[in-house]
């Protein structure tokens, strides 16, 4: 893939990793087969902003962790009301760098 396309790929999807992963996504999509394009575009992401949102909606019945794909995790918080509420907090402030190492993972399904 040229460099134009990766770029416009990070522009357009920046969010949803973190920043300091963009400058090896980026040599990785540079480094990557066009014929992989197409399922680099249809790959979802989650949205970290809503996993945030989620966890501090409904936390605490496991929601966040369901929305993330982790229904072991969401089942486990879900019988233990967020393990008493504790790891529901502890959530809020890791949710989001949780969700961004997801979407990396998927990305780098497709990519390798």
């Amino acid at each position: 893939m040229d460099s134009q396309k990766a770029d416009m790929f990070i522009m357009c999807n920046r969010k949803y990793f973190g920043g300091n992963r963009l400058i090896g996504l980026r040599e990785a999509l540079i480094n990557m087969d066009e014929s992989r394009w197409m399922y680099l575009q249809s790959a979802e992401l989650k949205d970290p902003t809503i996993s945030l949102v989620i966890s501090i909606v409904g936390g605490t019945l496991g929601i966040d962790r369901f929305y993330l794909g982790d229904t072991g995790l969401g089942i486990i918080k879900l019988l233990t009301c967020g393990g008493l509420g504790i790891w529901t907090i502890i959530d809020w402030f890791l949710i989001m760098n949780i969700t961004r190492d997801k979407n990396l993972v998927e990305i780098n399904k497709i990519l390798y």
